[in-house]
């Protein structure tokens, strides 16, 4: 393969691009994770986590990915058999389906179009037909990663209460934590889950619980197997700053400095505003190019991706080829039902104005190349928009 000059752009929706001052805390001499210095790197990553997803309750940080945080929700609070009510909103929806599967529960998917988030009122309709409580947890995807769709946790969780169900109510923030708003104290939320790799801008490798008091009252009567997984022996150390087990010491230097980023310096409120701002660049840009935006429900969008129908007749992958061969970036892929459908725009993370034109051009020249039927002005579009839209919203406010 040629050299490709300039810097990777990596826009995919994760992992994301990693700040210097983040790799650099990585790159610090490993330390005894049994001596005072790691324990107060536990406890400044173990308290500053829980302003990231708005908790006063406990945190748990595995050595995993994502993925190993979908296991650890359901094996420390189900029992073999339980039934769980899950709701299909795209390919990562899915695999958490199919997870519970291999694990022995019994899952229940509502069908979803992959274009729409979690419906509240189908879920209330499903659990007040549930006279007996037989299902145990509902689980969603906060912010479908594959399809550029987020789910109203809120207006779920009011779904739960209306049908008066005791169910747990879990909830994956694995590609919304730290860019999209998120709230698991005040949404009621049993179990979140996260990964370390998209808004928390770390490499892949941590693995986030945030655990509410009747999760952790589940756990001890959960029958479903597990050792590493659990969060009873990890919630015991982590009182001193510790770990059960050796954990990724230069993983949580990243942690700590990416946490100083995002809460203490830029603050929740304006990495949120930033990643809103990107979002709705993003798909001026689409609409101006004459391409459709995966996501049906404005009220849906994602703040962190957005997914992209090609026309019809015509390849995501020879696209992402075309834009990765000319310009050394990589755009994200179709999956599962979408595969060779939509190619997705990453815009979260370590990212600000020149970064996502950058992307924006790339794309744009990339839909040349390719014989993708579009009209030009997507990257005038989203320039406009970047360089007067704060003046606009301003305008709008003061005249109603």
């Amino acid at each position: 393969m040629a050299h490709l000059n300039g810097r990777h752009f990596l826009q995919i929706p994760g992992p994301t691009n990693v700040p210097d001052r983040v790799l650099r805390a990585i790159d610090n001499p490993t330390i005894d994770h049994r001596g005072p210095e790691f324990q107060r790197l536990g406890h400044e990553v173990l308290a500053g986590m829980k302003q990231v997803f708005k908790t006063r309750g406990a945190v748990v940080i595995f050595p995993a990915s994502g993925t190993g945080a979908w296991e650890a929700a359901l094996v420390n609070t189900l029992s073999p058999g339980d039934k769980v009510l899950m709701f299909e909103t795209g390919q990562f929806a899915t695999l958490w389906f199919n997870m519970a599967n291999k694990l022995g529960l019994v899952p229940e998917f509502i069908k979803g179009d992959w274009r729409h988030g979690a419906d509240p009122a189908a879920i209330e309709a499903r659990l007040v037909e549930d006279r007996k409580h037989e299902i145990k947890a509902v689980c969603v995807v906060h912010n479908e990663t594959s399809t550029g769709v987020t789910t109203r946790v809120g207006e779920v969780r009011k779904a739960i209460d209306r049908a008066r169900h005791p169910a747990l109510f879990m909830v994956d923030t694995i590609s919304s934590l730290a860019s999209i708003d998120y709230r698991h104290d005040e949404w009621g939320v049993d179990v979140t889950v996260a990964g370390s790799q998209k808004g928390l801008m770390l490499p892949p490798g941590l693995s986030f619980n945030a655990v509410g008091d009747k999760a952790l009252a589940a756990s001890k009567s959960a029958k479903l197997p597990r050792s590493y997984w659990s969060w009873d022996e990890m919630l015991g150390a982590n009182k001193t700053g510790f770990f059960p087990y050796t954990p990724a010491t230069n993983l949580l230097y990243g942690l700590r400095e990416a946490l100083r980023m995002l809460v203490e310096e830029e603050g929740l409120d304006n990495v949120f505003r930033r990643h809103d701002r990107h979002a709705e660049a993003t798909r001026r840009a689409v609409r101006a190019w004459g391409l459709e935006i995966l996501c049906l429900n404005p009220a849906e969008y994602s703040s962190a991706l957005t997914a992209v129908l090609m026309p019809e007749g015509h390849s995501e992958v020879g696209f992402r080829k075309v834009v990765l061969e000319r310009f050394n970036m990589s755009l994200g892929s179709g999956l599962g039902k979408l595969a060779n459908k939509v190619f997705r725009i990453g815009h979260l993370g370590d990212f600000n104005d020149l970064m996502l034109m950058g992307t924006l051009c790339g794309v744009e020249m990339g839909l040349g190349l390719a014989g993708v039927p579009h009209r030009k002005g997507g990257v005038d579009a989203a320039m406009d928009y970047l360089a007067n839209g704060d003046a606009q919203i301003k305008a709008a406010a003061k005249a109603a």
